[in-house]
């Protein structure tokens, strides 16, 4: 019972740990930049592949957002199935921002390529539905999808800091970095802070003990404790 205990909860953590380095490789891959550049209208037809690379990275960020959550949830609702099962919530909802931000850059394109078509014909128009789009996908991405996963990653992280199933140094960096991370969004929010370089120092510390936390997963699995807790 305890081999297999055992073998399942290092199985969950090397998913996770994995499913972790996703999250952070794809966040990066589904960059576009040529959608916050000033002439976005203009270059986003001309550079269509990169818009459809980066939609495509961007949906394979949901199987990392809604599985780390969930794949931890049987190792954490055994200690406590309430934050366990917010977690999990919070994944998935996390993901449902995230589709939801995804056809907001496909409509962004499809505005691109008609605002082509029309040449200087409702210039006007075209930026001010591309300007409203681009708004909402902002919002989407750096406030309701960080926020919901973040929120995820707080959760899992207090039940790590409360029963040491990773080092106590990776669930305070962990609670610090949602921290500000959340900070970070809400600024953002409320337009205190714009997509710069605040907001990017804001974020590091999540994205370092992510980074951390997986590797630490992948090659460590969880300490003993939840092995000791099982077997009990």
């Amino acid at each position: 019972m305890l081999g297999k205990s055992t073998n399942s909860g290092r199985r969950s953590a090397v998913i996770t740990g994995v499913l972790l380095l996703t999250g952070l490789v794809t966040g990066i891959l589904s960059v576009v930049p040529v959608i916050d550049g000033a002439d976005y209208l203009v270059e986003a037809s001309i550079n269509e592949n990169q818009v459809l690379i980066g939609a495509f990275f961007q949906l394979l960020m949901v199987a990392a957002y809604v599985g780390i959550p969930i794949f931890l949830y049987p190792i954490l609702s055994k200690h406590h199935k309430g934050l366990a099962l917010g977690s999990a919530a919070f994944g998935i909802i996390a993901g449902v921002f995230i589709i939801i931000g995804v056809i907001i850059l496909l409509l962004l394109l499809t505005v691109s390529h008609e605002f082509a078509k029309g040449g200087t014909l409702n210039v006007s128009y075209f930026q001010t539905l591309g300007g409203l789009l681009r708004e909402g996908r902002d919002l989407v991405n750096h406030v309701a999808t960080t926020l919901a996963f973040v929120l995820a990653m707080l959760l899992f992280t207090c039940i790590f800091y409360q029963t040491k199933l990773v080092p106590q140094w990776l669930s305070v960096l962990g609670l610090i970095g949602s921290t500000l991370s959340i900070l970070a969004s809400l600024l953002f929010m409320i337009r205190f802070i714009g997509l710069d370089s605040t907001y990017m120092m804001l974020n590091i510390p999540i994205a370092f003990q992510q980074l951390a936390l997986a590797v630490w997963l992948i090659i460590k699995g969880f300490n003993r404790v939840e092995q000791d807790f099982v077997s009990k």
